[in-house]
Order: structure tokens, then sequence, then C-alpha cells
């Protein structure tokens, strides 16, 4: 299973100045193309910050997305705090200068240009969006913070990213969570290739509480299932809804 961690970067989301709109559909297209997200932070712009999470995951998880800092503005320090973490100078890539140059226009200026800088050693990721292409460093893929250009950039990760599609199997019981607990517990030690989540539901559902079970394929999923409708009373189970 490839695992990813995203690390969304900036000041502004800290202070609640700005709301996260990127986490979302990076966890929709991660689970949509079977890569395991593992972590999502939330930092500031201090670049000893940048650095220092960046390195973990970098270690930790097979992706990192970074989301934000990427401007040419004084607190855009995202590029220099990656290029520390890995010991190697920022250079500006000929390529995107000429792109910026042509994209700006008129309105170009020198300060544009810091867009232009990229961790040496990285390559680009073109897409068909328009825009200037994608950088990435290692296994750190640099996207802007600015929610409609990171969604315009999210797709080029499918062909990045090797991931392995879950299957999901949905039960919906009318029993109280802590009535099932020990039953849950004993299920999810006995099915160690399997993930039971359990989430209460709130007032005018149909059920009380909800319990996923998820697995690389369809026969592991379908099995645990098999065992926790053992376990459990089924007078308490409402539906099943199993892998196609």
């Amino acid at each position: 299973m490839t695992t990813a961690a995203a690390i969304i970067i900036g000041d502004e989301i800290l202070s609640g100045k700005v709301r996260d709109a990127n986490s979302a559909p990076l966890i929709d297209l991660f689970a949509d193309i079977g890569v395991e997200l593992q972590r999502i932070s939330c930092i500031g712009d201090a670049e000893e910050d940048i650095i220092a999470e960046v390195r973990s995951c970098s270690e930790r998880y097979d992706a990192v997305i970074t989301s934000g800092g990427v401007g040419p503005t004084h607190d855009d320090r995202t590029v220099a705090a990656i290029a520390t973490a890995f010991g190697v100078e920022v250079e500006r890539h000929p390529e995107l200068v000429e792109m910026i140059h042509a994209w700006w226009g008129k309105r170009f200026t020198e300060a544009a240009l810091r867009m232009a800088e990229i961790p040496a050693g990285s390559r680009l990721i073109y897409s068909n969006d328009g825009l200037i292409p994608m950088v990435a460093f290692r296994n750190v893929y640099i996207f802007p913070g600015i929610p409609r250009l990171f969604a315009a950039k999210i797709e080029a990760l499918r062909g990045e990213l090797d991931g392995s599609p879950r299957h999901r199997a949905d039960l919906y019981l009318s029993a109280d969570e802590s009535a099932i607990a020990d039953r849950l517990a004993a299920v999810d030690e006995a099915f160690p290739e399997v993930k039971i989540g359990s989430y209460p539901r709130s007032e005018g559902e149909d059920h009380r509480v909800w319990i996923t079970v998820e697995a690389g394929d369809a026969g592991s999923v379908n099995t645990a299932v098999d065992g926790l409708l053992e376990a459990l009373s089924a007078d308490d189970v409402v539906r099943v809804v199993r892998p196609v």
C-alpha cells in the first residue's frame, strides 16, 4: 500500500483568516486511487517548522504533498525550506522563467520569478491545465495553496502514485456503540488484515452505529463481515452493504 502525508502550510490557515480547502479534494483523490493518506498536518510559515515537517514526513511516507508557501512574497518559504531539508540549493529553472514571463506578460515583475525557483534536482510534472508545471523533489510534491490551482494540479498525482484500490463493507446497527465494543474488539483482533471502524450516528438516522470493514481484497472484507455477523445479535443489524 502506497502511503502519503499532506502538509498544509500557511499562517493564514492557523489564524483563521483563510479556511483550508485543499485537504478534502486530496482525501477524495487518494481514496479513489487507493493511496493511504496517513497524516495531514497544518503548520505556519516558519521555515524551521516546514523543514522539520517535510524531512520527517519524507522519511516516513511514500509521498508527501505540500500545499502553500510558493508565491512571490516574503512569507512564501516552502521551496527554500524543502531545499534546506534535503541539503540542496535553490535554483531558477530556465523553462519556468520563460513560462512566467509569457504568463504574466505586461504584468510581469521581478518578484514573480520567485515562482521559478525550485530545489536543485527537482523535476517538472506537466499536465493539460494550462498552468506552469508542478514541481516534485524526490517524494515531495510541491503544490500551490490557492484552492483553484491546487484542484487543477492534484489530478497529476494519478500518473505519479501507484495506489491499490480498497474494498469496503458497511454495517448499520441499531445497538449502542458501548454494547458492542467488546465484540468489535474481538473481531478486530481475529482479522488483523482488515481495518474495522466504528462511528456513532446522530439522532434521526435509522441506525445508531455505522461499522466499516476495509481491506485490499474483497475476500478478506467479506470474511471479516461474516465474523462480525456471527458475533453480533441479528436483531441489532439494520442492513449490510458488502463490496461489489
